[in-house]
């Protein structure tokens, strides 16, 4: 016949800090995960960003401009267009192209304009791309916008 075996207070203490220590553990490889592949911060300061943000918003909805991505064959096109729906030339633009989660996939492309739009070779997966881009004005008004792109 067998021994009954019973649960003593060692037992319940190995199963306590077995528990309990899975539970931390996995919360440190996700605070870990999460810290690693954080892109950063949008502003330095919020506090003096925003200070400004309603004069910026006001001259950039001035402009009356529309942004429009679209990937195919390896190339990024970038429309910017203003109110009547025309090809609007920059004086400068710069763009990067990344994932919305991490930084490791990010690229700057060297857009050149075709008369109606800003194009690039910039290969691209599948999934979620974010384009953060900053457009210069020719009358010297920053424009900047996050445009989302699903690539299919």
């Amino acid at each position: 016949m067998m021994a009954e075996r019973k649960i003593t207070g060692k037992h319940v203490l190995f199963i306590f800090v077995g528990a309990f220590g899975i539970i931390i553990s996995v919360n440190l490889l996700l605070a870990y995960s999460a810290v690693k592949t954080f892109p950063g911060l949008e502003v330095r300061n919020s506090y003096i960003a925003s200070q400004t943000f309603d004069d910026r918003k006001a001259a950039q909805e001035a402009l009356g401009w529309t942004i429009d991505a679209r990937h195919q064959d390896g190339r990024l096109t970038l429309s910017i267009t203003d109110e009547a729906g025309q090809p609007v030339a920059v004086k400068m633009l710069d763009a990067t192209v990344g994932r919305a989660t991490h930084v490791a996939d990010d690229v700057t492309p060297d857009f050149q304009f075709d008369g109606s739009a800003y194009v690039a070779d910039v290969p691209l997966g599948d999934g979620n791309w974010n384009i953060r881009m900053t457009a210069l004005a020719f009358d010297g008004t920053e424009f900047q916008q996050r445009v989302v792109l699903i690539k299919d």
